[in-house]
């Protein structure tokens, strides 16, 4: 799909990969950008919205009533939606340890979000015969994250949900992609000792121009960094060797569990 004359929405729109991938497709060309994102980022995703002409709308993706709202919002703007690139998402830190808090927004934010969305489009994409469903996950939900379980564990469910997707209506107009970055210069990047960051860091506006690159050759996986394809297929070739080798990286990146 080339973005030229569609109608774009994009959560998680006021920063980082978001705000990157609204201008992008502005640039390429979109009839309308519609950018998401909490109230707390009211001023710049008003800004952002601003910059590209396009339309601000504050939302809390882990509400399905709030995911309601942004769509009739879009719909009443700009009509159908082409292209929905649910791209919000939050990081907690902690093992099978953390919060039942942090836990239920990880599966709200990163899963339930584009179950709301998938809800609401799926009918309209269907009955048009065309559409496209844009989902962030990790890299660390095809491998894992190593200081934050929540975080890994809804990625790779967000990556579940989008193969489910794309085998239910792949074959009847909709289009389905999983964005899988590994680490890039976002509001989530803090110092620190990082295993996201071995293959080095990408600025978002980089990010944007291999999502738009992959929606044109309507690619499922959209990988920012080429080692993980690597990485999948030691991974798929040898479980018990990469369980090992990724407890080693734990080792030199974190420390051993259990040291001072």
């Amino acid at each position: 799909m080339h973005i030229r004359d569609k109608v774009c929405v994009v959560t998680g729109g006021a920063s980082g990969i978001g705000e990157a991938t609204a201008r992008a497709f502005a640039q390429a060309g979109a009839r309308g950008v519609v950018v998401a994102d909490l109230k707390t980022t009211r001023a710049h995703l008003a800004e952002v919205a601003g910059d590209i002409d396009g339309l601000a709308v504050t939302a809390d993706v882990g509400q399905e009533e709030d995911i309601k709202a942004l769509i009739a919002a879009a719909e009443a703007k700009y009509g159908a939606i082409d292209v929905f690139f649910s791209n919000a998402g939050l990081s907690r830190k902690g093992q099978e340890t953390a919060s039942d808090a942090d836990w239920d927004v990880s599966w709200r934010v990163h899963v339930m979000s584009h179950v709301f969305a998938a809800r609401a489009l799926v009918p309209k994409m269907l009955a048009r015969g065309s559409g496209y469903l844009v989902n962030t996950a990790s890299a660390a939900g095809l491998l894992a994250s190593l200081n934050s379980m929540p975080y890994g564990v809804t990625k790779n469910a967000a990556i579940a949900l989008a193969e489910h997707l794309a085998i239910q209506y792949g074959d009847r107009g909709i289009r389905v992609s999983v964005l899988c970055p590994q680490s890039v210069q976002t509001g989530m990047t803090t110092p620190g000792p990082s295993a996201a960051r071995v293959d080095g860091v990408l600025q978002p506006h980089e990010v944007a121009r291999i999502v738009i690159e992959a929606m044109e050759e309507e690619r499922f996986l959209i990988l920012s960094h080429p080692t993980v394809q690597g990485y999948l297929e030691r991974k798929a070739s040898n479980r018990d060797r990469w369980l090992s080798g990724m407890r080693r990286l734990r080792d030199r990146i974190y420390g051993s569990p259990g040291t001072a």
